[in-house]
């Protein structure tokens, strides 16, 4: 199994013209290797660099990242946590770096605490008034 870093799978899933040759290649080790292991930091930066970079909403991330959740040779560090994170981050207004903690902590057992109003109005966060 292959692991790759943040650059790799934003070239396997956008069609970047200024970068041809680097999702040609990207997708072709990818396709070699089989299987793909993906971090819970490279998932995390990779909703940051659609959003930012590429400018995807909500539901093409939902289907992106759907689509990479689903596919077997697609192995996400830690699958159920960046799913309940997907959930939160598509239904509320928050970031998904942000979600991915809530989710952590859910799955640990954990409630988060928060300033950040936004993340504290999601259930398993508790705000703390300022």
């Amino acid at each position: 199994m292959l692991a790759v870093d943040t650059n790799v799978l934003v070239r396997v899933l956008v069609d970047d013209p200024a970068a041809l040759d680097q999702c040609r290649a990207a997708r072709q080790v990818v396709s070699e290797a089989g299987e793909v292991f993906v971090s819970q930091v490279v998932q995390i930066e990779t909703v940051w660099v659609l959003v930012s970079a590429y400018g995807l909403g909500k539901t093409s991330l939902q289907h992106t990242l759907g689509a990479i959740a689903d596919h077997p040779a697609f192995h996400l560090q830690r699958r159920e946590v960046f799913q309940a994170a997907l959930q939160n981050y598509l239904a509320a207004n928050t970031d998904f770096a942000d979600c991915m903690i809530l989710a952590e902590s859910a799955s640990a057992g954990h409630e988060l605490v928060t300033f950040d109003r936004k993340l504290g109005k999601l259930p398993g966060a508790r705000l703390i008034p300022r």
